[in-house]
């Protein structure tokens, strides 16, 4: 099985469309293709989130830039005080 081409977090460009986005997932295929999962870096019209664009290997090719996911901090999730969620104590009967 070959090598990834792009690392995660690489910001590639689409030279089809020109879409622009960071590597967010990659999958390779027993066929021989290889698909990267690209995150555009700008909202929609309407501010939100667009989906992951799925690009062939081939049509995709590097800006230079890459995205640290290191820096990212991750807050601390403490325990809750009770049980949430899961099954009913008393669920109901037919």
């Amino acid at each position: 099985m070959k090598e990834f081409e792009f690392d995660l977090g690489e910001v590639l460009v689409d030279v089809v469309t020109g879409l622009q986005g960071v590597v967010m997932g990659r999958t390779q295929y027993i066929t021989g293709c290889t698909h990267y999962g690209l995150l555009a870096q700008k909202l929609d019209k309407d501010g939100k989130v667009r989906d992951w664009e799925w690009m062939d290997e081939k049509r995709l090719k590097r800006t230079g830039k890459k995205i640290s996911f290191d820096s990212v901090s991750v807050q601390k999730v403490t325990k809750p005080s009770k049980k949430l969620g899961g099954p009913a104590p008393a669920p109901p009967s037919l």
